[in-house]
């Protein structure tokens, strides 16, 4: 017995396809969103969109059209064996944004994107850690949409000195030196902020100019003239007085929630629904989310990387050298090797 097939109506027939070369949907990409995301994070997504593209041609696909759930798969296994977990995450987040876009210009068959299934961020307390992409483009939103709010000065001064949260959350205004670009951290138990290290850990901290800027505006616009329990003056207030440690550790996980900072849901969800996204103190449930000790442990291995001595950096997050390289120093064996050997090659 035959089958009857009914004639497919328009929304069943497959949309025709305009063939479209990787680099140049990366530029109808990029164009697309140059309003909308900050400039820096626009260099990134054109980093990670480079490396895409290049890998499609060297594995020659040049028209988007052939690109599957398949391919993105087999690129993401090629990224496993250049980077960690964290980084290959951000790689295909934005290789699925970009699938998306495509998709929208008939470059892409669609229901591609909703097939890639991106990694799960490591959530071991003794390694993880904020990528300096992350990071870089959480600061480069807030910088155009909330600049000097508190978000900002507190989330910028944290990646920016790799001081711990219980160090800025003791911080008063006066240990602000503006003129100077500077920080004086100071122990002061008997009003309510320790130091971890005690007196060992005072000391001065430069600030680059930028942050420096940032935590001036703050001050001047979106400071509480409060002052706290004992009378002091907080850096970093609520309405109330100086936050508690929860409260600055909600900022931080707040900030760090991709889709507060324009980088869409790595986990395909709804923002307008999604528990994690509507409100801050439900900001720990997302899966992409950190405390400020990934933050911290991120700060650290960007100076590193950065190739600032491991003394100076030892003396600036005032952590011990021996201690930096068990729990802080996130770089792979790969990396020292040749960071040394730009310096080994000078002699």
């Amino acid at each position: 017995m035959s089958r009857e097939h009914n004639p497919p109506t328009d929304g069943d027939r497959p949309r025709r396809l305009e063939p479209t070369e990787p680099t140049e949907a990366k530029q109808l990409y990029l164009r697309s969103r140059q309003d909308e995301l900050a400039e820096r994070s626009l260099e990134l997504h054109d980093k990670h969109l480079t490396s895409f593209s290049e890998w499609c041609i060297k594995n020659d696909i040049r028209n988007l059209n052939d690109v599957t759930a398949r391919t993105v798969h087999e690129y993401h296994l090629a990224l496993k064996e250049e980077y960690q977990q964290s980084t290959v995450s951000i790689y295909l987040s934005t290789v699925r944004q970009f699938v998306r876009f495509c998709e929208g210009i008939d470059a892409v068959p669609r229901g591609v994107a909703e097939r890639i299934v991106l990694p799960e961020r490591e959530r071991n307390a003794s390694s993880e850690m904020l990528e300096s992409d992350e990071a870089t483009e959480i600061l480069g939103y807030l910088r155009k949409y909330h600049y000097g709010s508190r978000s900002h000065a507190l989330f910028a001064l944290l990646w920016h000195t790799g001081i711990r949260t219980g160090t800025a959350q003791g911080l008063d205004v006066s240990d602000f030196e503006a003129e100077r670009d500077r920080l004086r951290i100071r122990h002061r138990p008997d009003t309510g902020s320790p130091l971890k290290n005690g007196e060992n850990a005072e000391r001065f901290v430069t600030l680059s100019t930028d942050v420096s800027a940032v935590i001036d505006a703050y001050v001047d616009e979106h400071r509480h003239d409060v002052v706290d329990d004992h009378g002091r003056e907080p850096l970093f207030t609520t309405h109330n007085g100086r936050p508690a440690k929860n409260s600055i550790r909600r900022t931080i996980y707040a900030v760090t929630r991709p889709c507060q900072t324009g980088r869409g849901c790595p986990h395909g969800e709804d923002p307008d629904t999604c528990e994690a996204a509507q409100r801050t103190n439900d900001a720990c449930k997302c899966p992409s989310t950190v405390s400020g000790h990934p933050v911290r442990r991120g700060a650290i291995t960007h100076h590193l990387r950065q190739d600032v001595p491991e003394k100076v950096v030892s003396d600036r997050m005032n952590v011990s050298q021996d201690v930096l390289d068990r729990h802080y120093d996130r770089r792979s064996e790969d990396e020292k090797a040749e960071q040394r050997r730009q310096f080994l090659d000078k002699i």
